[in-house]
């Protein structure tokens, strides 16, 4: 049921500020709105077209709370589908409260988390994979997640879901046609034609499903640990490239005793690095702990960069090739990044040595922020940003991931049911759960329990 009562709420982050709005959206905003606004021409706000501004002020009885800016949106031409009012005041803390208990005296309630986007979707505004982009976009903090959540949010992915339910809706119906004429034998639905439209279907979420590798990480960024021995540039590289004095750096081994994260932004894609507890053998309890959880941070990243003092590398070679096939063998399936630090201290033959030693090795010096951007380059090539490039659909939801793979696994018995002749009957048992899951994602099949998980997660006032 679509809620018709007056909802209010602080639309800009809260504390102060220059400007402060505060939203109203129900069937009464305008008349509400207008009970508190005097216009400085005298204008009634119930007589004003749509998407007009009004300068006044706000008055509760006969004291002036403030001078504003009044937004008028009328339904369906809003956000919300509603009649909406945005008033514009000055951003105190206290002026923001006065207006809001006002228009709460005056009939208005406080929206709940994330009301307006579930009043757009009720009222057709929006479906329910893009009013989940709405909440992504707000949280965006890089290029790529926002560029992700603004091609979701423009309904790039769910028309293309929206479409693949069409066209198997279609055939759907075909197959229930011809169960009402069962008795005499006709077939109504080209089996041809339609494991052509199951192979398309199958070809499309499994490049969806595919997508969500590189959508989760680029949503919540890319973990990176940076791993190595004790006092071998760990910190002094995590400060290189933040371009600020994030970790302590001393001579003293074992300095660094618990992680230090922070993120980069690296060609639009968020990083978040790790530095580690150094790697090594030790009686000393808090630095063991710090040893055990760099293992921990190590499983839970990405991409592992292992770090080496390229200067000791004669004296330790032999110990640092098998702490390297340690990592390559505990972690097989995780990029791996080997660097030799201080590079600055090596002569021209001992630099051709390490590279024949181990080829894919990356000289730097942290400390002087020679090789870092190389590091960098070597670190975005990790990330497919090809299907960014080519504004493809990227699936970041966990969500609609698991729609997914359960309408791809309906696709393919469908798919076994068409090869083997099964009855139509049986067939169609299984078409009806994959229009379910696509109906699913995009909000034509919803319970309560399922928009109130999705909203809870939304700020208020949006």
């Amino acid at each position: 049921m679509i809620p018709h009562d007056s909802i209010v709420a602080l639309a800009t982050p809260s504390g102060a500020g220059a400007i402060a709005v505060i939203r109203i959206s129900g069937e009464d905003a305008i008349v509400i709105g207008n009970s508190v606004f005097r216009s400085i021409k005298n204008k009634s706000l119930l007589q004003q077209k749509t998407h007009t501004l009004h300068l006044g002020h706000i008055i509760d009885d006969t004291k002036t709370l403030d001078e504003v800016l009044v937004s008028i949106f009328k339904g369906p031409n809003s956000y919300t589908g509603e009649n909406t009012i945005e008033i514009s005041c000055h951003g105190s803390t206290y002026i923001q409260q006065q207006i809001i208990q006002l228009l709460l005296r005056k009939g208005c309630r406080m929206a709940n988390a994330g009301e307006f986007t579930l009043r757009a979707f009720l009222n057709g505004k929006l479906d329910l994979s893009q009013a989940e982009a709405v909440a992504d976009l707000i949280s965006s903090d890089n290029e790529a997640s926002h560029q992700i959540a603004m091609q979701q949010m423009r309904g790039g992915f769910s028309n293309e879901i929206a479409k693949l339910r069409e066209e198997l809706l279609n055939f759907a119906s075909l197959i229930e046609l011809e169960l009402d004429f069962a008795e005499e034998d006709v077939e109504f639905a080209d089996r041809t034609q339609f494991h052509e439209l199951l192979n398309r279907i199958e070809f499309v979420l499994k490049r969806l499903i595919d997508s969500f590798a590189v959508g989760n990480v680029i949503k919540n960024g890319i973990p990176v640990a940076i791993v190595g021995e004790p006092n071998v540039g760990k910190s002094t590289l995590l400060n290189a490239l933040l371009n600020e004095e994030r970790a302590i750096v001393s001579e003293i081994a074992g300095t660094t005793r618990d992680t230090i994260e922070d993120e980069l932004v690296i060609g639009g894609i968020g990083f978040r690095f790790i530095d580690t507890a150094g790697i090594r053998e030790t009686e000393d309890v808090v630095e063991s702990i710090g040893i055990r959880k760099t293992f921990e941070k190590i499983e839970q990243a990405q991409v592992v960069v292992f770090l080496f003092d390229s200067s000791e590398f004669k004296v330790s070679g032999l110990k640092l090739k098998v702490e390297l096939e340690k990592i390559k063998n505990q972690f097989p399936l995780k990029p791996l990044v080997i660097i030799g630090n201080k590079a600055d201290k090596l002569e021209e033959n001992e630099i051709q040595n390490l590279k024949s030693e181990i080829p894919e090795i990356l000289l730097i010096s942290a400390k002087e922020k020679l090789g870092v951007e190389d590091l960098k380059n070597q670190l975005l090539s990790f990330v497919n940003t090809g299907a960014l490039r080519n504004n493809e659909t990227i699936v970041t939801n966990t969500r609609h991931y698991d729609s997914l793979l359960k309408a791809l696994d309906e696709i393919q018995k469908v798919k076994y049911g068409l090869e083997t002749n099964l009855s139509s009957d049986l067939m169609a048992l299984d078409i009806k759960e994959a229009l379910y899951q696509f109906g699913m994602i995009t909000g034509q099949v919803t319970n309560d329990e399922l928009l109130g998980n999705i909203f809870a997660n939304f700020c208020i006032g949006k």
